[in-house]
């Protein structure tokens, strides 16, 4: 590259502009409750220490189809200091 190429470069580039959130495209991104207390159920386990095995999905599976005040309670064992 030759030093009048890197300033011709250099003087062409620019700054795009900020993209404006009323063009963006509307998702929803909302998560089952089911999918959200199996997901809660895998980060519990794992801050306990606790990493689930694959063949653990079965039951977090079970567990997940519970209310969410169980779901809690088992939350709150997990995670309770010894």
């Amino acid at each position: 590259m030759t030093a009048t190429t890197f300033f011709e470069y250099q003087d062409s580039d620019y700054l795009l502009p900020p993209p404006n959130p009323a063009d963006r495209v509307d998702f929803d991104l909302t998560i089952d409750p089911r999918d959200r207390r199996r997901l809660e159920l895998h980060a519990a386990l794992t801050a306990a220490g606790i990493p689930p095995r694959p063949e653990d999905r079965e039951a977090i599976d079970s567990l997940s189809t519970l209310p969410g005040s169980i779901i809690a309670t088992i939350q709150r064992w997990l995670c309770h200091p010894l």
